[in-house]
């Protein structure tokens, strides 16, 4: 199992950028695949980034060229930087994992909340 801590969330203006982070403990982080997700008010839950084991980076069209996700297996740690940030990207962004290989069992965080407002 894996535990999983998001912080950096917070208040923005339009325009502004943010830096996330996720903090991994109980087993080998290098194993996992990591993944940003994000749940507006009223939405479903949807991808924002993700990051294989082996640093394979994959982008939702939303963030795209905005968000830069990237991780530091020396400090367990997965990242979200976000800049450009627009009204839109107001949400609880979650951060997850799931073995290499495999598609469960996931696991999340419990989430940060950023509000992009002016």
């Amino acid at each position: 199992q894996v535990q999983l801590v998001e912080s950096g969330g917070g208040l923005v203006q339009p325009g502004g950028s943010l830096r996330l982070s996720c903090s991994a403990s109980g087993s080998i982080f290098t194993r996992y695949n990591m993944g940003w997700y994000r749940q507006a008010p009223g939405k479903q839950r949807e991808l924002v980034a993700t990051i294989t084991s082996g640093s394979i980076i994959n982008y939702s069209d939303a963030v795209k060229g905005r968000f830069t996700i990237s991780r530091d297996n020396a400090k367990n740690t997965v990242y979200l930087q976000m800049d450009s940030l627009k009204l839109t990207d107001t949400a609880v962004y979650y951060c997850n994992a799931v073995l290499s290989g495999l598609i469960r069992p996931v696991y999340w965080g419990q989430g940060t909340q950023v509000t992009v407002s002016s």
